[in-house]
């Protein structure tokens, strides 16, 4: 029975897993064949290691760690203490600079990302797609926003959501760094702003 007890008390920890590994892959615009080849895992096992199908392992995790640039415990999380702060811990990814605002917890995930000012000829940025759907709110500076064939600059104060099965990138289109607030989530989870492309 105390063995039970303890399984239990694993229980929320590992269904957790599956949804941060997957948040911590979609942020860094990363697929899931992409990662098998830099882990060495199949892509059968990370798929179902994302839905929950498979019981996450040490063996398992080291790598997809190191593969996300994440120390073991932001993939394994820390117990619930009642403390509501979020200590992020920024990263890196084309240059630009990722600070996660929300827990890997399932549901919509927040990220504040930072661009810096672009050198040299200026080129669309370029696009990717994932699943999910993403809400954006420019902070300061001139966020060029690549969305399927539409171009949009965003400036302090404008938002924009898009699904983003359509394809998506984003740039400075300013002379100082653009922050901007990003959200995205699971189909349907939807806020409540919206910028057409094309005044349409």
């Amino acid at each position: 029975m105390a063995n039970r007890g303890v399984a239990d008390d694993f229980t929320p920890v590992l269904t957790a897993v599956g949804p941060r590994l997957r948040a911590l892959r979609r942020a860094r615009g990363t697929t899931l064949a992409q990662l098998s080849e830099t882990t060495g895992i199949s892509l059968s096992t990370l798929s179902r290691l994302e839905s929950g199908q498979r019981k996450p392992t040490l063996e398992l995790l080291l790598p997809l760690a190191g593969a996300h640039g994440v120390p073991l415990d932001e993939l394994v999380g820390a117990p619930d203490t009642g403390d509501p702060r979020v200590h992020p811990r920024p990263f890196t990814r084309g240059g630009q600079t990722i600070v996660p605002l929300t827990r890997y917890l399932g549901g919509l995930h927040a990220f504040k990302m930072i661009i810096p000012v672009r050198t040299g000829e200026r080129v669309r940025p370029e696009q990717g797609v994932h699943e999910g759907y993403e809400w954006l709110y420019v902070l300061s500076g001139r966020l060029w926003l690549a969305l399927g064939e539409h171009d949009l600059v965003l400036t302090g104060g404008e938002a924009a959501e898009f699904d983003t099965h359509t394809p998506h990138g984003f740039a400075n289109a300013g002379e100082r760094p653009v922050e901007f607030l990003s959200l995205f989530g699971p189909q349907g989870e939807r806020m409540h702003l919206r910028a057409r492309p094309g005044g349409g």
